[in-house]
Formats: structure tokens, sequence, C-alpha cells
């Protein structure tokens, strides 16, 4: 990775003309997995390992900035068919679902930047293995669980030997996977920086890892992982399920629904209400391939989501480049759609 590449590539997205544009954005983004990837597997191989992550970091913040829905998209849609690896997939949404929550969550920049590394490095001492069981049919092993208990504690002890000096971020690898102290309520703007953050990380982890297929099972749809969070845990953790939605809504662009006029859309962009985003339908209510995708602003009347569909459950090759290109265009002729290109990304 070219030590001002990626960042010079994804700044100049804007300049492009449209066609060109949204052709380097999906480029860019399985660009950024590739190189996440490498850095996970190899740490120690990387030429100033703690340069590499906040280039990679940086490369992160430029495309969400640039068009946070189609960032949305591209990492949903990555997350299901990655081909660099499920540990750099599910770093890779952890990072981006943390990046927009920091904004949505208003946290100091200092604790935005220690929040992402985290997530995008919170595992990288078990990535093969990580890789591994992402592949296994059956339950970990005695001697794979073992590793599994002991990650947090290896991968922290990992980037220190790589020279990585925040404490914060240090502590976030840590103790991702501690539960809270029995009986702490404390709203998140009240805990300490380290708790607050760690408390964000394992509600994006659990969140990530349930969207995402593995050889064991298929992913969840996002609004079952969402639910299922929800009805496993205290109100501890609401405060931060509920930004969660409140900043990718309940079916998040590059998702899946079923229309209760019986087709199958995929979702493109998110709208002011969380439960009612602009959809493409891709496949009619028989199944079949639609050859031009329908849009559907749902905010506005018929048809409407009836539900979430997993990723598995819906066999359809997809133009990204088209979709994406669509999303945007639609969003500029409705209103109350958020993320457009050419603002600051940030969702509202």
């Amino acid at each position: 990775m070219a030590p001002t590449g990626p960042a010079t590539r994804a700044s100049a997205l804007s300049a492009d003309s449209p066609d060109s544009e949204y052709e380097d954005l999906l480029g860019l983004w399985s660009d950024l997995e590739s190189a996440l990837s490498v850095l996970l597997a190899r740490p120690g191989s990387a030429l100033d390992f703690a340069a590499k992550m906040r280039q990679c970091d940086a490369w992160l913040q430029e495309l969400v900035a640039h068009d946070t829905d189609a960032a949305l998209y591209l990492m949903f849609q990555l997350a299901a068919t990655s081909s660099a690896g499920y540990s750099a997939s599910h770093a890779l949404v952890c990072g981006t679902l943390c990046h927009i929550l920091a904004h949505d969550l208003e946290l100091p920049a200092a604790e935005r930047d220690s929040l992402v590394r985290a997530a995008m490095t919170m595992n990288i001492g078990m990535t093969a293995l990580q890789d591994e069981l992402a592949n296994q049919r059956g339950r970990p092993t005695a001697a794979q669980q073992k590793s599994i208990d002991e990650h947090p504690r290896r991968s922290r002890a990992l980037l220190e030997q790589q020279g990585i000096r925040d404490p914060l971020w240090l502590d976030v690898v840590g103790h991702h996977h501690a539960p809270p102290p029995e009986g702490d309520t404390r709203p998140l703007a009240t805990l300490p920086a380290a708790r607050r953050l760690t408390r964000i990380l394992g509600t994006i982890d659990r969140y990530a890892a349930m969207i995402s297929p593995r050889q064991s099972r298929a992913g969840r749809s996002a609004t079952d992982s969402v639910r299922a969070i929800v009805g496993h845990e205290d109100e501890r953790r609401d405060e931060v399920t509920y930004a969660l939605v409140r900043s990718v809504g309940l079916c998040p662009p590059g998702t899946f629904v079923r229309l209760d006029n019986g087709e199958t859309a995929l979702v493109l962009r998110r709208s002011e209400k969380i439960n009612s985003p602009l959809v493409a339908s891709v496949l009619d209510r028989n199944g079949g391939h639609r050859r031009q995708p329908a849009l559907h602003q749902t905010a506005t009347g018929k048809p409407r989501i009836q539900s979430a569909l997993a990723r598995s459950a819906v066999q359809v090759e997809l133009d990204h480049r088209m979709l994406v290109r669509l999303g945007l265009y639609a969003a500029r002729q409705y209103r109350g759609m958020t993320g457009l290109a050419g603002t600051s990304g940030a969702p509202r």
C-alpha cells in the first residue's frame, strides 16, 4: 500500500464523472479490505504497522464522507460476498459502523480514532483462526476455544509489539469481550472512556457477526440481528443499539427486504424515516429476475417493507455500479434522503 495512494484516490472521487466515480468507489472499498487483510494476516511484515493502520482509517473516513449510503451499501455487500476472508471483512464492517456511530454519539475525535482502530484490530491475535472458524461447520475444538478465549490479550500484546502506543486503543482491544460490571447502568456519556468504547464495540461486534454468513450458518438479516441484541441484552446496551438503528436504519443500504407486493428489493439509501428507505425491486413476486430494477420510495406510500431478508435467502447477481448510481440519482430527486454525495457524509 503506497503511502498516499489510497487516500489520494478517495479524495479525488468528487472530481470524477459519475460513471468513473462509482466504478472507482467499488474498487476502493475492495482495495481497502485487501489492504486491511494483509495487515491483519501479516502485521510483522508491515513497514511501520501503526502508520499503515492510520492510513487504512483515513481511507475509510474518506470513503464514508464521500457518500455514506454508498459506503454502507458496498460494505454490507462485501460482508456477504467477501473473497478477502471473514476476519478482514468483519474488521472493516466493525470499523465502518463504529466510525458512523462515533458521529451519532458525538464522541471526541481522539475517542473516535481509538474506537475505530480497535474495531479493525481487535481480532488480530486470531486472524487465521477466525477465517478457519468461518469455514468450519462444527463447533470449535477445545484447542480452538482456548485460542478464542485468549485472543483479546494476545491481540493487545501483538499490537504493542507492532508499536501501538495509544493506551485507549490497547485497553479496548484487550477488554472487548469482557462483560460490563454487574449493575452498571450508567449512561454512556458518564462512563470512563475505555468502558464507554468497549460497550460500543461489543454491540457492534455482535451485530456484525450475526449478519455475516459462515459455513455453520447463514447470516441473519440486519433487522433480526438488532432484535437479537436487544432481546438478549439488559438496558445497559440499549443506548448503543438504538444509536445503531438511528444511524444506519433497521434495513441498511446493501441489505435485502421483502415488499408487501411480493417482490424482493435491495435497499439503496436511507431516508429520514428509519423504517422506510429507498429500495429497488430486483426480483418479481414469482422470484424472477427483473431486467430493470424498479425504484420505490417506501417513505411516501406503497409498496411497503414487509420483512428483512438475509443475503443467503436471495439468489441474484447484482450490478453494483448501476445500483449505487441509481440510488444516488434517486436521492437527488427526492427530498428527505440522507448521505448525499458532496455532503459531509455523516448520518443525520
